[in-house]
């Protein structure tokens, strides 16, 4: 008798076209949405917005098919150790790509900082666009009037943004607190401390929704208030998308621990969430140093 063969190359599936369909939706929806959000092609419709709720839609059914279907593979036992180290590849590199897709917008926030405001300002050999386009305008950071003349303010970092920094932190403690537990094997430990991070992760995304509604309506910071309102909401926002993924994530995490799965040495779906959700805490501290704080 040979030995079993053990299952290694997965078979022939849809949902990565899906996937890619779904993703081109929802980007083309959330352009056409943003666009339509101005006075100036307010006339359009709204189209915008149905496009990007269903990209949206269909990224949560390819979401829900595929990892259900990696779920269902797992816990059958039909995973080999070479499967394994493919997922901790990908999900290795899938963090250095969320590395590099954050550093696009860090180096596009330094460069209006360090390199286009001062030059509107006249610095360099720039005297003469500050001289004859814009003399009023000042050199500095948050940029509260723009040179078209739109006035904001910025947002401080010592109230809700430094309460969702300790939130963050502390939800890091919880989910390691919780990855100690799982190789334990304790089981309760284990619940109640991924679900103090699931909370936590809530109260973050709360937090952001009043801290958003507080720069739109009391502020004046928003969208179109010039670089800041756009490089602190491109940052934030985004950081935001991620922290809600990140939450979904650590639910099913904690759904599947309700449910019976894992074990010390079997829950690699449990570590490569932790690790994402280190990443995302980890970009929050640089958000809160430069584009809060200093």
């Amino acid at each position: 008798m040979g030995e079993t063969p053990r299952y290694y190359v997965p078979h022939t599936s849809v949902w990565p076209i899906v996937g890619s369909v779904a993703l081109f939706v929802l980007a083309y929806g959330l352009a056409t949405m943003i666009h339509q959000s101005t006075d100036k092609v307010a006339a359009e419709g709204t189209h915008g917005v149905w496009i990007f709720w269903t990209g949206i839609a269909v990224v949560a059914f390819m979401l829900f098919g595929w990892f259900g279907t990696v779920i269902r593979e797992s816990v059958a036992g039909m995973n080999s150790g070479l499967m394994d180290r493919s997922y901790r590849m990908g999900m290795q590199w899938f963090i250095v790509s969320e590395i590099m897709f954050f550093a696009a917008f860090f180096g596009a926030l330094f460069y209006a900082r360090v390199i286009s405001v001062p030059w509107l300002a006249g610095a360099g050999n720039n005297l003469e666009t500050h001289t004859f386009l814009w003399p009023d305008f000042a050199d500095t950071w948050p940029l509260f009037m723009t040179p078209g003349g739109t006035e904001t303010e910025a947002m401080a970092a010592w109230g809700l943004p430094f309460i969702n920094t300790v939130i963050l932190v502390t939800s890091s403690v919880t989910v390691t607190f919780a990855h100690w537990a799982l190789k334990k094997a304790q089981r309760i430990a284990l619940g109640i401390w991924l679900a103090i991070t699931v909370l936590l992760g809530c109260a973050f995304l709360l937090l952001q929704v009043i801290e958003y509604a507080e720069a739109y309506e009391e502020l004046g910071l928003t969208l179109g208030s010039g670089i800041y309102g756009s490089t602190f909401f491109l940052l934030t926002g985004f950081h935001g998308a991620h922290v809600t993924m990140g939450t979904i994530m650590l639910a099913v995490m904690l759904f599947r621990v309700f449910s019976g799965h894992f074990t010390p040495k079997n829950h690699f779906a449990f570590e490569a969430t932790s690790w994402y959700w280190h990443f995302v805490d980890v970009v929050w501290l640089f958000l809160f140093t430069f584009v809060y704080w200093f």
